[in-house]
């Protein structure tokens, strides 16, 4: 089970687009101590951004008071420490359709704290959530459950979607790999990498809730 976000050089799986938006480290979720288990990963360590770690987190309040589950949603791309460190300054790429690499968890519903249903076979275009519930480890900040395990609407991040290399006979050249929806997963929790086609934009939470 992933104890850190996704990290690495291959995060970005499309060239476009970026609308990159910077807010502070303690408007962002579940990052750190601003989750259901107050212990996910860190963006720095010691005052450092470790410039490797790029997850999918929400921006705004994780109530429904504060406006969840209308957030933007985005992936990291880079931190600017500061001396207070919920006063960072996070940059976000909230651009609907940018495509990246995340861990995902199968999880489709909790009963309480629990996970209890989840996916075992997922496919292309299924909706994605940020999800701060206590059932997913540190690393990982994303789900296929609309609610959490505190029964509140998760905001939706986009969906699951091919990688460079995972359509069957085209993009890059060589071999092309399997595509992570030929595999079958158990009926349990399940926290692997899947590439996601943002949807940085609340409205369709907005359309959801009218």
């Amino acid at each position: 089970m992933p104890t850190s976000f996704y990290y690495g050089t291959d995060w970005q799986q499309s060239s476009s687009p970026h609308i990159i938006r910077q807010v502070a480290e303690g408007d962002v979720w579940p990052v750190d101590d601003n989750s259901d288990s107050g212990a996910k990963d860190n963006l720095l360590t010691g005052g450092v951004y470790n410039p490797a770690l790029h997850p999918v987190v929400a921006i705004g309040g994780r109530t429904a008071a504060d406006g969840r589950p209308l957030n933007f949603t985005g992936i990291v791309t880079d931190v600017t420490p500061s001396a207070t460190q919920a006063e960072s300054l996070v940059r976000v790429n909230v651009a609907d359709g940018a495509i990246v690499r995340n861990y995902v968890a199968n999880v489709l519903s909790y009963s309480g704290t629990v996970a209890t249903t989840f996916e075992t076979a997922p496919v292309p275009g299924q909706p994605v959530y940020v999800d701060d519930s206590e059932a997913l480890t540190a690393g990982v900040t994303l789900s296929m459950s609309p609610l959490s395990g505190q029964g509140l609407k998760n905001p939706q991040a986009g969906v699951l979607f091919y990688c460079q290399d995972e359509y069957p006979n085209d993009m890059v050249g060589g071999p092309n790999a399997a595509a992570t929806f030929d595999t079958s997963l158990s009926n349990s929790l399940v926290e692997q990498v899947y590439c996601v086609m943002l949807n940085g934009s609340p409205s369709r939470d907005l359309a959801d809730a009218e």
